[in-house]
């Protein structure tokens, strides 16, 4: 097998000051780490809880911090970028205050439903952002090493991909989930429904069941499936349990392709011993001209999810603001039809299963 060559979007050649809207446990996990890594500067960052600025600028050297929205908008250099990390029920707030124009990347999930994401797409068009969705699992350097396999031809056409999640996830860290009444579908497995729709375009229709778990009763939903409809060959499903308390030994979270030359297999290393998390990698199986599989073997990686995909959902919207290319794969149009999958898979859990018939 060659080595795959995935080509990230490259680094702006004069990189835009970035303004940073929210400081909470993915602009420390994610965002700053993925910046400084690249080099990209961050000029402000603001918060609610201004305290918590004022310690992130300090462990990351961010020169600004600003005491309201507003002061970061009124403070801001030409030309930055707007990186807005704030939970969905806060964009309808957020959103109209930044500068007509501006480039924004906006932090997952696009609204808190399907309505609320219309209205916001329609928002970024009046105002004219140059705005994009941070999915920024399509970056990771393992997603992009299997893009760049299965775009050239190394396993023949996919017939088959699976996420499967089997993990203990500390939700304490996010204590403003417990009062919404959509978390699992909307606040995480949004990034393998995106992920899905990345590799196999829109599909004609979803099966779902989201539930909660007793160890976690008070969110309202910590495990699902989503199997989707696109056709009599083609076979996507996702499967997750963030409730598995049981040790390291059985817990899973990888994707899987499956075509009709070979196969690939990633490791989200993130997600086990979360934050601490694991090395992503990634293993190709190929058949041989019986249709015999060789050995899994190792496809060399370099990074991982976190930090490393913060830094080409960055990359990409800047190059895209620059003019140095056309596409901008996570933009507000493309997330809004992961977000109406997103709401077709509610709709599907809450109207229930086919009846059993009596026998």
């Amino acid at each position: 097998m060659e080595p795959p060559r995935p080509s990230p979007p490259p680094s702006p050649t004069d990189p835009r000051p970035i303004v940073i809207i929210g400081a909470g446990g993915i602009v420390r996990d994610a965002h700053l780490p993925a910046y400084r890594l690249a080099g990209f500067p961050v000029y402000s960052i603001c918060d609610r809880e201004p305290a918590r600025a004022l310690r992130l600028a300090a462990e990351f050297n961010v020169p600004h911090t600003a005491a309201s929205l507003a002061d970061a908008v009124a403070t801001a250099p030409a030309g930055a970028v707007f990186d807005v990390a704030v939970p969905a029920s806060a964009l309808p707030e957020v959103l109209p205050v930044l500068p007509d124009g501006s480039p924004v990347l906006i932090q997952k999930p696009f609204g808190e439903d399907l309505p609320q994401a219309r209205t916001l797409l329609e928002l970024c068009r009046h105002k004219r952002f140059q705005a994009a969705v941070n999915f920024q699992l399509r970056f990771a350097p393992c997603i992009a090493a299997a893009r760049d396999l299965i775009t050239r031809g190394a396993i023949g056409e996919v017939h088959d991909m699976e996420v499967r999640v089997t993990v203990f996830m500390p939700w304490h860290l996010w204590t403003f989930l417990e009062a919404l009444p959509r978390v699992e579908i909307l606040y995480h497995s949004i990034h393998y429904v995106d992920l899905i729709r990345s590799f196999l375009g829109e599909p004609a229709g979803v099966y779902a069941k989201t539930v909660r778990h007793p160890g976690t009763a008070r969110l309202a939903s910590t495990r699902t499936n989503i199997a989707f409809d696109y056709g009599d060959t083609l076979r996507a499903n996702l499967t997750t349990n963030h409730g598995h308390a049981f040790g390291r030994k059985h817990q899973e979270s990888y994707v899987k392709w499956e075509g009709t030359r070979g196969a690939l297999k990633a490791k989200l290393g993130l997600l086990l011993d979360y934050p601490t998390g694991e090395p992503d990698t990634l293993e190709f199986c190929g058949l041989d001209s019986s249709g015999h599989p060789g050995p899994w073997e190792p496809v060399p990686l370099s990074g991982n999810w976190y930090p490393h995909a913060f830094i080409g959902s960055m990359a990409s919207l800047q190059q895209f603001v620059d003019g140095r290319t056309q596409e901008l794969p996570t933009r507000v149009e493309d997330a809004i039809r992961t977000m109406a999958v997103v709401e077709a898979a509610y709709e599907s859990s809450a109207r229930g299963a086919t009846p059993i018939p009596e026998p």
